[in-house]
């Protein structure tokens, strides 16, 4: 159990929690205004850009917005340059983890060469020193590939955390195929070319025995194949993302915010992911945080780069539209932050993170206050509550808001 006498607030405010009931969470001290310790989060997909687009982000910057938003733990994807393919390689993006971080940041390596997905990595020489291995960014298209690097994690005894997207299906699409697209002129993704890889992945997972983990899923046949391959007793979880679980292509507009990858599917679907994260199918969320340039994303749905950032928002928008509204318990909503993902990856939560959070606080989503260098995120001028107060990694103060040094 965390302790709320680690760490002395330096403010001139009396506190009292607002606790959610049999939710294990800590209350700070006594008074009106209600505060918590929360165990600090665990997000097992960002993107840092560092090494090869620290325009985008750095470690730096990544670690602290991520910091702002209640997080102790990431692991940060390998589309940068050099790709983590290699110890080599790997010792680049640690060098500046070592330098920058403000809290810890595990990297992931690379499961083919360069991410192209044509031959292996070197997954046993990087295996002591990542979490897990992706290509994310790319799907591995060729299944003899596919099962040679799942027999090789398997072999390591790490996750092999998959991009699911079949590319001979896109045909140059870049918002889903749906009403939306067909009404405004635009070219959609199928849902196919997302579940039929995992339809493809389930079958290899079950015969190489890998620990198999499904990034960002989207649409219903994603969640059905993974609930049916659960029960089978194939190793598999996923993750979704706050904006699969609260957005759709009806909230879609003509704006590169707007844009990720997979996207914003149909409402029926949005209802079959947050059915699957009721009932367990979804393990974790995780933000998928992935800063770009505020010219790269000026360019509209069509021209602009996938990603959307989202670290510094993810809890508050989850606690407000879902667990204030009945949707999942407070319970859950830790373990799909903080247990599942640890868990699931092999880590342990120390009692050196944690994080205070006024729930009470209402505010609209303003992204020119981000530490994170990206700024879109379809969820601008939306009104949460939950404020981050302060975030201690590892025993170390890893951020703490202003109001609080009052």
């Amino acid at each position: 159990m965390l302790k709320a006498s680690v760490f002395k607030f330096k403010t001139k405010h009396d506190f009292a929690p607002v606790i959610p009931a049999g939710s294990g969470i800590v209350p700070v001290s006594s008074g009106e205004t209600p505060l918590v310790i929360l165990p600090g989060f665990c997000d097992v997909h960002v993107h840092f850009r560092e090494p090869g687009f620290c325009y985008k982000e750095t470690i730096g910057s990544g670690s602290r917005a991520a910091a702002r938003g209640g997080y102790t733990e990431v692991f940060a994807m390998p589309n940068l340059d050099p790709v983590p393919d290699s110890v080599p390689h790997l010792e680049e993006e640690l060098s500046a983890i070592r330098r920058d971080a403000v809290i810890s940041v595990r990297p992931y390596g690379a499961l083919t060469v360069g991410e192209k997905g044509k031959t292996p990595a070197d997954i046993e020489g990087l295996a002591p020193q990542v979490v897990a291995f992706s290509d994310d960014g790319r799907g591995v298209q060729d299944m003899g590939l596919m099962r040679e690097v799942m027999a090789r994690c398997a072999s390591a005894g790490k996750v092999l955390a998959a991009h699911c997207e079949d590319e001979s299906l896109l045909h140059g699409g870049y918002i889903h195929e749906g009403r939306y697209a067909a009404a405004h002129g635009h070219r959609g993704i199928c849902s196919e070319s997302e579940w039929r890889p995992i339809e493809r992945d389930l079958k290899l997972a079950e015969e190489t025995g890998v620990k198999y983990h499904v990034c960002h899923i989207s649409c219903r046949e994603s969640a059905e194949l993974i609930r049916d391959a659960k029960k089978s007793g194939v190793s598999v979880t996923c993750e979704t993302a706050p904006h699969y679980l609260l957005l759709d292509e009806n909230d879609l507009r003509e704006a590169g915010r707007f844009k990720m990858n997979p996207p914003l599917r149909s409402r029926s679907d949005r209802l079959a992911l947050l059915e699957a994260l009721a009932d367990g199918t979804i393990d974790m969320i995780a933000t998928d945080h992935a800063p770009h340039s505020a010219e790269e994303k000026a360019r509209g749905l069509e021209k602009s780069p996938f990603g959307v950032v989202g670290i510094e928002t993810a809890f508050p928008l989850v606690y407000t539209y879902l667990v204030k509204t009945g949707v999942i318990s407070f319970d859950r909503l830790m373990e799909l932050l903080v247990t599942a993902p640890r868990e699931r990856f092999g880590l342990g939560l120390s009692n050196g993170d944690w994080s205070v959070w006024d729930l009470s606080a209402g505010y609209a989503i303003d992204p020119a206050g981000f530490l994170s260098m990206g700024r879109a995120t379809p969820f601008e001028g939306v009104r949460v509550s939950g404020r981050c107060l302060t975030t201690v990694s590892n025993g170390r103060l890893a951020y703490c808001d202003k109001e609080v040094l009052n």
